[in-house]
């Protein structure tokens, strides 16, 4: 067993464009009040990708802000930018949209940080690594990969520096702890995954998204997962059997050899993308410190 005081979790967190302002007003308190935070833990990246970016999947893409500004901003704080390309769907006349090569010709830096792509299709991996050799490359979750072997095949691919797989292995504990630590390291869990842990459609929900983002007239993915209408809620997700708790990822996790963490959110609002912040790297004494260096003030009224 690996000594989890030796290992850093690393936390990879939603919302790199919708989310821009929230981090600008959180990254100074995480900088300047790191005794607020658990000492185990910090950002690894923080990704997404902008509205009307062709190349998105996983979810539409949110946010309009300046890409040099939100370049910049992560930047100043050390932090890796991730764009979620994750489509699907595409082909070869879609690796010529000028809007998202544009916007990783501003990501693809070699200076400062290096920054990262979560990407789905090997059509533009191939066309990314030879155009914009500046990219690390994680292996998107939208590719729905249910069967462990295939996951482990995945993070043995030397395209990839990390992989995330389908929320339902996050406790095939058995087959987790026999991975090496290669591929330990490689490994990036969801953790606040709320989709039906037995939903057949996710690979279609996520095709569904990869034409929207394509541009291409087809209707919405309607889910028939039970309370579906009920939307993302935080306190359901934490009943779902693939949720990682912040106990599991100190006492499971960690002590097994993984370090690497997503935090789902991407067209969630700022205040739950605030909780997550709280829940996983907060210490629980500081939590209400946060807010109010965030938002909460005495004048504040809810209603």
């Amino acid at each position: 067993m690996i000594n989890n005081n030796k290992l850093t979790a690393h936390y990879h967190l939603p919302g790199l464009f919708e989310f821009y302002e929230l981090y600008r007003a959180f990254l100074p308190v995480y900088r300047e009040h790191r005794e607020y935070f658990y000492s185990w833990c910090d950002i690894g990246s923080v990704y997404g990708s902008p509205a009307d970016c062709l190349w998105g999947g996983g979810r539409v893409g949110f946010g309009d802000n300046d890409p040099s500004e939100v370049h910049a901003l992560m930047q100043e704080y050390g932090i890796s930018s991730r764009l979620t390309l994750s489509n699907s769907l595409i082909r070869s006349e879609h690796l010529k949209d000028r809007k998202c090569n544009s916007l990783c010709g501003v990501f693809n830096t070699d200076q400062g940080v290096q920054n990262g792509v979560i990407i789905h299709s090997d059509l533009l991996l191939d066309y990314l690594k030879k155009n914009f050799p500046g990219f690390y490359f994680v292996s998107s979750t939208t590719k729905v990969i249910t069967d462990f072997d295939e996951f482990v095949r995945e993070t043995d691919r030397d395209d990839f520096l990390f992989a995330v797989p389908d929320f339902r292995l996050n406790r095939c504990f058995d087959r987790l702890s026999k991975m090496n630590v290669k591929e330990k390291n490689k490994v990036e869990f969801l953790c606040n995954e709320c989709c039906w842990f037995d939903c057949a459609d996710r690979k279609i929900c996520y095709e569904n998204v990869s034409r929207k983002n394509l541009g291409e007239n087809c209707p919405d993915h309607i889910c028939t997962s039970p309370e579906a209408g009920d939307g993302y809620m935080f306190s359901k997700a934490m009943k779902n059997p693939g949720f990682i708790s912040v106990d599991d990822i100190r006492n499971i996790y960690m002590p097994m050899g993984f370090s690497n963490f997503k935090i789902e959110g991407r067209g969630l609002g700022s205040a739950l993308i605030l909780e997550f912040i709280l829940y996983y790297m907060t210490k629980p004494e500081y939590q209400l410190n946060v807010r109010e260096k965030i938002y909460l003030d005495s004048m504040l009224d809810l209603f």
